[in-house]
């Protein structure tokens, strides 16, 4: 008899002895219950135990296999093939990090170099304006000709600005706009209805849609807003 036999027998030793005869039948009815409901219960904490314990081992299994699905893993297979399998896919992992490592810094030196770089093109582009002026200069010519050679190469710096998405900011006439012009005067004029640039001391430019800088401007003002008279 197993020591679970033996001690449930001990407990039923020990439990006062039922007398049949003293007994109704409803009495012993409810010890029989009382009693296969014990059994029950006991059974039932087995099987949750042994449950337990199944889990247990299957995740310790698949912890052990890594990456190698509990299902693939064959029953007769050794502790030293498991082991095998384990340091194969370790060392895989290992690689794949460091490949993502190498891979990260890349990326950070790329960025690193573009920002440094960044205006390596346009650059490029502007240092043959400054061979069309050292030209210009060490020419012989005369005053008419250099004036020809400035303006050409104005015309070349204008056309690269246009290349490079860069736009000039022609304020005269215009609504004063606070976001793309900075008044530095303002004086009383009959002929406008609302604030307008009557005059542009110094170009604006615009790269896309971001203001490089704004326009330096005279604002005209109607004459009766009261701000004339400032200049």
């Amino acid at each position: 008899m197993t020591d679970e036999g033996n001690r449930e027998t001990e407990v039923l030793d020990e439990s006062e002895p039922i007398d049949l005869d003293s007994n109704t039948s409803d009495e012993l009815d409810t010890v029989m219950r009382e009693a296969l409901e014990a059994v029950e219960s006991s059974e039932e904490s087995r099987q949750a135990a042994a449950a337990t314990v199944a889990t247990e081992k299957t995740a310790a299994v698949e912890k052990t296999a890594a990456v190698k699905p509990i299902s693939e893993i064959e029953e007769g297979e050794t502790e030293e093939e498991l082991r095998a399998a384990v340091g194969a896919h370790r060392e895989k992992a290992l690689r794949t990090l460091a490949d993502f490592e190498n891979y990260r810094k890349r990326m950070q030196r790329e960025r690193e170099d573009e920002f440094r770089f960044r205006a390596f093109e346009p650059m490029r582009d502007f240092v043959a304006v400054i061979d069309n002026l050292e030209r210009a200069l060490a020419s012989p010519g005369d005053v008419d000709d250099l004036k020809q050679g400035v303006e050409m190469i104005l015309k070349q710096m204008r056309n690269l600005l246009r290349d490079h998405h860069v736009a000039r900011i022609d304020a005269i006439g215009e609504t004063f706009d606070p976001s793309l012009h900075e008044a530095v005067s303002q004086h009383e004029d009959p002929d406008v209805a609302e604030p307008t640039v009557s005059e542009q001391l110094q170009a604006g430019y615009m790269m896309r849609d971001r203001l490089i800088r704004p326009a330096i401007v005279k604002v005209a003002m109607p004459a009766n807003s009261g701000g004339g008279g400032r200049d």
